[in-house]
């Protein structure tokens, strides 16, 4: 079955926008992703010189040129395997650029410009392209020629330093959240950008890069590091670095999170659990004073959380309006009543897969409604691209081919 989207079915919001992006892996077909999914039509470069995107080959639920990883980055996208390093490559390359909005990439910062991908190269063939480049460590300073990954840049970036237990090894984060953060920034300056291109009739560069968006992203943490001397330190249970009770607590069967993050909250906790007299304890009657006696706080809940089942503190803990929820695995998360009602999980055909199964667009715009369709396989949309995009008739295909446009090697099909 198909996903939607909002309420009516219309045009989608970027119906008309023409993305060629040279990505590949990641935080880079995870941001062109999110385009496709508001109707945006992506046209997915594939080097065919290193079998196109190196995703199509990431364990586990892999076979030959599909995985399920390559699935989840890339649906809703056309696929042509074009060789940038050949003459014929970057012509076709060049007449997209011609008919396109934005060229988005995802290389080593020092790459987009060395490759022609950058505004400086494709200003003069379309004034109003938005060259996107999403890298490592962006186009300047000492990193910008170093590879950059998720997980060194959250290693880079301090995260590490702040996950884990008190008296563990610097962890990183269960998910690639720099990788998936730095995608949705890198979207939100393409249509910046985009929009200033409509209105104003000059295209620009964009340069994001994972170092900076995970720097940003340590938030106030960074603003009381920067200004004051804060000196962060890793706390148990997840706890929240300043508000005191916010973190995980073990029940009888299970841990919950219980997040008191107004006065008021801290009020109903405690009528809830049975513990008014905590509310008259000068060692709690604020949020610097729960902060200040965190352990002792911390241990008197630990005690009273025990007594009951996570279910059953649930229920009580939210009739009473305090924030609170289970911690789920993946699978209950997945199945999860608020993701079912909110159409969370939907199914694409796939030649190899048969029904897959994933995760539904984030990104709801009220009156917009699209069918998922499965990723591409590599090189799929050739013909169907250069007629519609360059106007290209079969014979022109067909000498380009044995130019090498679409690899050494590759006759016409």
């Amino acid at each position: 079955m198909g996903g939607h989207m909002g309420s009516r079915a219309t045009t989608p919001p970027l119906a008309g926008v023409r993305v060629v992006s040279v990505e590949q892996y990641g935080a880079g077909p995870w941001a062109t992703l999110q385009l496709a999914d508001l109707g945006a039509e992506v046209i997915k470069i594939e080097d065919p010189t290193a079998g196109g995107d190196v995703g199509r080959y990431v364990p586990p639920f892999q076979e030959g040129e599909d995985s399920l990883f390559f699935e989840t980055f890339n649906r809703g996208k056309q696929s042509l395997s074009l060789d940038l390093r050949s003459d014929a490559g970057r012509e076709v390359f060049h007449d997209l650029v011609r008919n396109a909005d934005v060229v988005f990439s995802n290389l080593r910062g020092d790459l987009a410009a060395k490759l022609g991908l950058d505004y400086a190269a494709l200003g003069e063939i379309n004034p109003k392209i938005v060259c996107c480049a999403l890298s490592g460590f962006g186009a300047n300073g000492p990193r910008a020629n170093q590879p950059g990954y998720d997980y060194l840049v959250q290693g880079l970036a301090g995260w590490m330093s702040l996950t884990g237990a008190t008296d563990g090894p610097p962890t990183k984060s269960g998910l690639s959240l720099v990788d998936l953060s730095t995608g949705y920034v890198a979207v939100i300056a393409l249509l910046a950008g985009l929009h200033r291109a409509q209105r104003d009739g000059q295209g620009c560069d964009c340069d994001i890069s994972l170092f900076d968006v995970a720097l940003q992203q340590l938030c106030y943490i960074g603003t009381w590091t920067a200004t004051g001397a804060y000196v962060p330190e890793r706390l148990d249970n997840s706890a929240h670095p300043s508000l005191v009770p916010f973190q995980c607590f073990a029940a009888a069967d299970g841990w919950m999170i219980v997040a008191c993050a107004k006065e008021h909250f801290w009020v109903s906790l405690c009528h809830a659990i049975e513990r008014s007299d905590l509310l008259v304890d000068m060692r709690f009657l604020d949020f610097a004073a729960r902060l200040a006696h965190r352990e002792e706080l911390v241990a008197i809940l630990s005690g009273e959380f025990t007594r009951n089942t996570v279910a059953g503190w649930i229920e009580t803990l939210q009739a009473a309006g305090v924030p609170c929820s289970e911690v789920n695995d993946v699978a209950q998360a997945l199945e999860e009543p608020q993701a079912i009602a909110r159409d969370a999980i939907v199914e694409v055909d796939h030649p190899r897969f048969g029904k897959v199964r994933q995760i539904a667009s984030a990104v709801r715009v009220d009156g917009a409604s699209r069918e998922y369709v499965r990723a591409p396989q590599r090189d799929e949309h050739r013909h169907e691209i250069l007629h519609r995009v360059c106007g290209y008739e079969p014979r022109e295909i067909e000498i380009l081919a044995r130019e090498g446009a679409f690899g050494p090697g590759v006759a016409e099909a």
